[in-house]
């Protein structure tokens, strides 16, 4: 995948890794992900965001490892635990407008900028919050949860599966398979999927591990 800088050139290296994921076009959905990337790019030279520089990396790094995840989706609702500068949630808020995401992080700064996103990029279907996920108490429940790299299975499962609707996903992106936080986790580890993923011009491992929970830890809606 070629390094651009200017919006053309990341737009076009986004259709692309679009394409390599079997999406369907939607030329709305990738100029407002190129219009992320160089958000993300503007913050992060005066605001330490990611450790990704260049927008071109960030592409591939950050908005085609988030959309990797698309086909595991389901339901009507996502809540994005500790989202960072906005990822996984704010490309798959994008990729997918009628799913209300919710973005949740402890981080004041990251808060900012990723509130300073949506309204950037006029998501009408993201929510920010701005808390821990252990103090985190909302209105209703979700169809899924996801975290991308975020803490272990047996710690995400612990403090978010209550707010998962019974039946529904939590989703576990990880780089490697993590052996030995799966076989910390408690509950039904037979349940566990484990998906391997290949995110266009990524040469890293890349694994999402997603989980249906039972009504057992869920809250209704």
């Amino acid at each position: 995948m070629g390094c651009w800088m200017v919006s053309e050139g990341l737009q076009a290296d986004i259709l692309k890794g679009w394409h390599a994921l079997e999406l369907a076009p939607d030329a709305t959905a990738v100029a407002q992900l190129a219009s992320l990337v160089r958000l993300l790019d503007k913050w992060n030279r005066v605001t330490n965001l990611t450790a990704v520089r260049k927008p071109c990396a960030m592409v591939a790094r950050h908005i085609l490892d988030s959309l990797v995840v698309l086909p595991y989706l389901y339901g009507d609702s996502l809540l994005d635990v500790g989202t960072g500068a906005g990822l996984p949630g704010l490309p798959l808020a994008i990729a997918r407008p009628q799913l209300a995401v919710t973005l949740l992080d402890s981080n004041a700064k990251k808060v900012r900028f990723v509130r300073q996103a949506v309204a950037e990029l006029g998501l009408d279907n993201v929510e920010v919050v701005h808390t821990r996920m252990q103090e985190y108490q909302p209105p209703r429940s979700f169809a899924m949860v996801i975290s991308r790299a975020v803490a272990s299975l047996d710690e995400l499962h612990r403090q978010t599966a209550h707010l998962l609707r019974p039946g529904g996903r939590m989703l576990f992106m990880k780089g490697s398979v993590p052996e030995q936080e799966i076989y910390a986790l408690q509950g039904d580890r037979a349940g566990l999927h484990i998906e391997r993923l290949n995110v266009p011009g990524l040469a890293a491992e890349r694994h999402l591990l997603w989980l249906e929970i039972t009504a057992e830890f869920s809250t209704t809606s």
